[in-house]
């Protein structure tokens, strides 16, 4: 008899029902989260034919946690199946639109009894895989963080002291940079910026890392910060400036943290096997790469095909057809990550690969837009990606973009 086990997690205390191939309600029963549950719960599992030979699979609605950590260790397949989707499962079963955790619980169990095929378990990710993962993602959440600081202290200056968005507004991170940050620090106001002296700027600029044009930008910020402009009043300025030097040291803060998560991240990635492979792509550097890494694992029978991987990471498109009607777009539902820095993946390998290079161009010449062009030219990396990581290969520029055959009575330019 095969068992099947859900679980509708919750914060404080978690719901289990078992059921088996018929659909019958073997067991169920509310856990706490704490080690002492998580033990009723493998104990629970046990009762119930649990072994290593034959494990239960497990279906829940999330893919983190102590209790996924627990319930992975071992052979035991992992389903963490989409709320929406157990949200349409729980209609099929009945209209009055009733909900309960032990409800859910059964719901879930009974997806994996009846579409298990339907549905995908965890991958069975290395552990320094997944440590890759965490780190790239807070990583990435990080810059993300670091970002929306430094608008919100940009919209502040722009209320107060606009010279010094002008005076980093062409450099490189603007706010963000650590001569900018030094500056404010101090110099909060327009009042305090003006009375800046030369030999004081270009310490500074020194300090925070500067080494060329120093004298030349020291003065362009001089000027700026003496030009007269609109000035608030003495004590709203004052008290503006305050505001300003509290959300600088949540910038600074922020920006500790990418640097810090950054180093980690790649010592990290670098030491996985995929790394020599994944940074002989045109446009992957090791962050990128890591990025990569932490949201497809290192689990190779996850992705059977490179149109699975495609579609998971949202640069194949999708078909929509229903009689006469037929749609073909970008898709809507994909890893948002993973999405996200194959863009940027897309971009830089412009710059690495003459390959990538004329595809961009033919596709921008075929009309597409600019991201139009860089989602199709991430699709194709994507497809050279998945065949060197399965074939374990570095990256051939002449392979993956082999010159194109003239025509039978072109003559060659």
């Amino acid at each position: 008899m095969d068992v099947f086990c859900g679980i509708d997690w919750a914060e404080g205390h978690h719901d289990v029902a078992l059921v088996d191939d018929t659909g019958k309600l073997l067991a169920k029963c509310r856990i706490n989260d704490d080690l002492d549950g998580y033990r009723l719960l493998l104990d629970l599992l046990v009762e119930h034919g649990d072994s290593a030979e034959t494990p239960i699979p497990v279906a829940i609605e999330t893919s983190r946690g102590l209790l996924v950590a627990t319930l992975r260790q071992g052979p035991r397949q992992i389903y963490a199946a989409n709320p929406m989707a157990a949200s349409r499962y729980r209609d099929r079963h009945g209209v009055s639109r009733k909900k309960s955790d032990p409800g859910d619980a059964l719901v879930l169990a009974n997806i994996i009894r009846t579409d298990a095929p339907m549905h995908r378990p965890l991958p069975a990710d290395t552990d320094l895989a997944q440590a890759v993962a965490v780190l790239a993602r807070a990583q990435q959440d990080a810059v993300w963080n670091r970002q929306q600081v430094a608008n919100q202290l940009r919209s502040l200056l722009r209320e107060y002291f606009p010279a010094m968005i002008e005076a980093f507004r062409d450099k490189q991170g603007t706010l963000t940079r650590p001569d900018a940050r030094r500056i404010l620090a101090v110099a909060p106001t327009p009042a305090l910026a003006a009375k800046l002296q030369m030999w004081k700027l270009t310490a500074m600029l020194r300090r925070a890392g500067r080494r060329r044009g120093i004298e030349t930008d020291a003065e362009r910020i001089q000027q700026l910060f003496r030009e007269e402009a609109p000035r608030q009043l003495p004590l709203v300025e004052d008290a503006m400036g305050k505001q300003a030097q509290a959300l600088l040291l949540q910038l600074d803060a922020a920006c500790q943290a990418v640097d810090d998560l950054a180093r980690a991240t790649e010592e990290a990635f670098r030491s996985h096997p995929d790394a020599s492979i994944m940074l002989s792509l045109p446009g992957i550097g090791p962050q990128v790469g890591a990025r990569i890494l932490g949201e497809i694992g290192d689990d190779r029978t996850r992705f059977a095909t490179a149109g699975g991987l495609k579609a998971y990471a949202g640069s194949a498109p999708i078909t929509r057809a229903s009689g006469k009607r037929r749609y073909v777009g970008r898709r809507f539902v994909k890893n948002n990550r993973l999405n996200h820095v194959g863009h940027l993946w897309a971009f830089a390998s412009i710059s690495g690969s003459t390959g990538a290079e004329a595809h961009y161009r033919r596709r921008r010449a075929g009309g597409d837009w600019h991201m139009q062009a860089l989602r199709h030219l991430f699709n194709r990396m994507l497809g050279q990606f998945h065949h060197c990581l399965l074939a374990r290969t570095p990256f051939d520029e002449s392979i993956a973009f082999p010159t194109q055959p003239l025509r039978a009575g072109t003559a060659a330019r």
